[in-house]
């Protein structure tokens, strides 16, 4: 029900959308005399802005068409290398011509980026993306919104990712290095295992877990608290609802992304009614940087996906209830996953010093977990003055996070 009212408030809103757009555009337009007085001005910031936060925002572009090294653009193409119904690999095909003009090999370390299935679209992680490929031929896990997958396509929950992620190795071959950002810990942690025990030659060389809930019993954070405060009933029965029409997946019972968001801002509210104050007013004042940066942030963070029922109850359940990995209770097709099975996969770990989404201590109890890889195979860090999202975007990730991961993933390279 909670769906079908989101969808039929959006378009009841439609006609009050059409008539704000045509006031941005009048007093908007240079043709308009009136455009630039106080009350021209003001107007039209209203008008832009309700049209900004009440739209639909559909899945984000990447926009990386190229990237510079050593002063040189290198063009980069996007390249879909596997596929399922529920995520798509993509491969960032760096140039070879631009490579050697810039005075770099064609051959570089393959890294698979596992962006988080938690209601965002990998698109979130452009920023990783764009350091990562400097240095390395890089992949991505492109997750699909559960609402566009038909209900005849079966179910994908928290084993069927581990799955995905051992295919997806499988298919970039021998010793790649695999980089988990937030949410894909635990069960990349997991298809490690079972990968090492099975001697798989694709198992990765390195793996660097980022910001992740790999054991959320340490330091927890209000998301943690909430999982343990309420039982698997309540997000059951609270948290699930059934995709309405129009879209592919009718009849799809999931966890809506408009509920995540929600969750989310509700945990900043008060910063982002400010964020929002502040472009109103710089729309006042015409002051265009600022417009810029606040729509490039607000286009990416307000979309969002659906995850599927059985997917986002699991991981409820097995991560941040029953904390089944470190626990060592966690089966997958009747075998115990075991961290010790790890021997020759080494091991980083990247938190932030003021993450409040995964506590400090949660990542890095990776290292106690597989007590078999060599202590000079692992790398424990954490940032000084970084949240969640400073983990893997922007200044701090750029100066100090990625140089780390960058010599970390060298030193176990093959090509090295």
């Amino acid at each position: 029900m909670l769906y079908s009212l989101h969808e039929y408030a959006y378009y009841s809103a439609a006609p009050l959308r059409a008539m704000a757009q045509m006031t941005r555009d009048f007093w908007g337009s240079k043709l308009n005399p009136a455009s630039d007085t106080a009350i021209g001005r003001t107007l039209y910031a209203s008008a832009e802005l309700f049209s900004n936060v009440t739209k639909r925002y559909g899945k984000p572009e990447w926009g990386i068409n190229s990237v510079k090294i050593n002063d040189v653009d290198v063009r980069v193409q996007i390249i879909e290398d596997w596929s399922s119904p529920w995520c798509r690999l993509l491969r960032f095909q760096r140039d070879p011509s631009d490579l050697r003009r810039a005075k770099r090999k064609t051959s570089a370390p393959a890294v698979l980026i596992v962006a988080p299935l938690s209601g965002h679209y990998a698109t979130l992680l452009r920023g990783t993306v764009q350091e990562f490929l400097l240095d390395h031929d890089v992949y991505i896990t492109d997750w699909v919104n559960a609402r566009q997958v038909p209900i005849l396509e079966g179910r994908f929950d928290f084993y069927s990712f581990m799955d995905h992620i051992r295919d997806m190795l499988t298919v970039i071959g021998s010793r790649a290095h695999v980089v988990a950002v937030c949410q894909p810990g635990p069960p990349v942690l997991a298809a490690a295992c079972l990968m090492s025990e099975d001697r798989d030659a694709c198992r990765p060389a390195s793996m660097t877990f980022m910001g992740s809930p790999i054991d959320a019993r340490f330091n927890p954070t209000v998301t943690n608290d909430l999982a343990q405060e309420k039982p698997f009933t309540w997000f059951k029965s609270n948290m699930i609802h059934t995709v309405p029409p129009p879209y592919p997946g009718l009849g799809r019972r999931v966890y809506p992304g408009f509920v995540q968001l929600y969750s989310f801002m509700s945990m900043n509210e008060a910063r982002h009614a400010d964020a929002h104050w502040d472009y109103f007013h710089s729309l006042v004042d015409n002051d265009g940087d600022a417009e810029t940066k606040h729509l490039e942030f607000y286009d990416e963070y307000l979309s969002v996906l659906d995850l599927t029922e059985e997917f986002y109850l699991q991981t409820i359940d097995l991560v941040f209830q029953k904390f089944a990995l470190p626990k060592g209770e966690l089966v997958h097709k009747g075998r115990t996953v075991d961290t010790k099975a790890i021997t020759d996969i080494a091991l980083m770990t990247v938190e932030g010093e003021k993450d409040d989404i995964s506590g400090v201590g949660q990542t890095q109890a990776a290292h106690a977990m597989c007590p078999n890889i060599p202590d000079d195979k692992k790398l424990l860090y954490v940032q000084k003055g970084a949240g969640h999202y400073g983990v893997f975007n922007g200044r701090r990730f750029r100066d100090d996070i990625y140089p780390r991961i960058r010599d970390f993933i060298a030193q176990n390279d093959k090509l090295a």
